[in-house]
């Protein structure tokens, strides 16, 4: 992504014919996975069941860390780590970044999400409808067990917690509200005409700032809604699906450069991963969307119920983050990514989080992948809007 001085070249726009297309790829993925699902409904299940266990507890799906991985990877590469020492130097944009998206997003997406799951749709979600979850990793529990809202069955001869299913959706919510863009941003940061650098440097800070707090907010606020408390599955996950594509990108950056040359790397490697996140992405939501199909069909409605909190907070978010921005007197340039890095989400740790924490099949697993499935449309209808409103700030250099 090549940076832009000032506002007067030309309109960015994707090349690529997945970026060009994403929100129809996303549509025709979610459709195909629906229909896989309907068709072959023991293929998702059969994929689930390839996972690492731990004391015979399912703890990481194979598939899903297979597929985040190259989602990540290619985001990781691109960082220049030795950027991040200087993020100082960009003062107010990074301390507003990492203030919205660590000490205000998670507790305004706790808050929304419980008003509108845990209230105004509780009763058409069902007040008695329960979710069956995994039992918290490192856990022993006896059937007839309570912890937390739940209470430990036996279902198929696995010992399951049963959970108000409006809960698990919640939980679903609060790991999204928790993990701030550090993939799709990029491209939303690129699309907005915004500073490509310091997006790059916000994508690093926030990427070494999850391996803190990420387990410890997920624990805290899942904690506090009377859901289960996976500490070590939460630690655990954050290790697979940030610190691991995070340490492979840094190491091969460095060999690579090395070994080929920086001009080599930035214009033939990069360039060869550019489809790579985008394809992981889809194809991970065919294998979510072909568990989940049946109940999309059974209850349509569901959908809407999770997607209204996730809107609410996604507009809520942006425009915290872009009006703070304003009243700061940052640079248009500046003000595009502050605001686009908030309101995205970082939906592949979330999804992958949800499954290991929950099981595939769990409400919460579902509630992630709603938030794939608002984000795109959503994210590019706030492009445009940061667009159209570049005159409200300086040009910026």
């Amino acid at each position: 992504m090549s940076s832009m001085n000032g506002q007067g070249q030309e309109e960015r726009r994707m090349t690529s014919l997945f970026e060009r297309y994403l929100t129809v790829w996303v549509g025709l993925c979610i459709v195909g996975g629906v229909l896989l699902g309907e068709i072959a409904p023991g293929i998702a299940r059969y994929l689930d069941s390839m996972a690492l266990t731990v004391n015979g507890a399912p703890v990481v799906s194979i598939p899903i860390a297979l597929c985040l991985f190259f989602m990540m990877y290619p985001i990781m590469v691109k960082i220049d780590f030795a950027e991040v020492v200087k993020a100082g130097k960009s003062g107010k944009p990074v301390g507003l970044t990492l203030f919205i998206n660590w000490a205000v997003k998670p507790f305004t997406m706790y808050a929304i999400a419980f008003v509108f799951l845990g209230w105004f749709f509780k009763g058409f979600i069902g007040v008695e409808a329960m979710d069956l979850v995994k039992i918290p990793f490192g856990l022993s529990l006896e059937v007839g067990a309570h912890h937390g809202a739940g209470t430990v069955v036996l279902q198929d001869g696995i010992k399951m917690l049963e959970i108000p299913l409006w809960r698990s959706y919640f939980a679903g919510c609060i790991l999204l509200g928790i993990a701030p863009c550090t993939a799709m941003v990029l491209v939303w940061g690129y699309l907005s005409r915004g500073n490509d650098g310091l997006t790059l440097v916000m994508v690093a800070l926030n990427s070494l700032t999850m391996l803190a707090l990420y387990g410890v907010l997920g624990g805290f606020l899942l904690g506090v809604g009377r859901l289960p408390i996976p500490w070590q599955a939460l630690l655990l996950s954050v290790s697979i699906y940030v610190a691991f594509p995070l340490v492979a990108g840094y190491l091969s950056r460095i060999l690579l450069i090395k070994a080929k040359g920086e001009r080599w790397f930035k214009e033939k490697f990069l360039h060869l991963l550019t489809p790579v996140t985008i394809s992981a992405l889809l194809l991970t939501l065919v294998l979510l969307f072909s568990f989940k199909g049946q109940v999309i069909l059974d209850n349509p409605m569901t959908i809407v119920w999770i997607s209204i909190p996730l809107l609410c907070q996604t507009v809520l978010i942006f425009f915290l983050g872009y009006g703070a921005a304003r009243f700061l007197k940052f640079s248009y340039r500046d003000a595009a990514p502050t605001a686009m890095i908030g309101a995205s989400n970082h939906f592949e740790v979330a999804i992958a989080t949800a499954v290991m924490l929950f099981g595939l099949s769990s409400g919460a697993a579902l509630a992630t992948v709603v938030g794939v499935l608002i984000e795109v449309p959503v994210m590019l209808l706030l492009v445009k809007f940061c667009l159209r409103t570049r005159h409200w700030f300086a040009a910026g250099e």
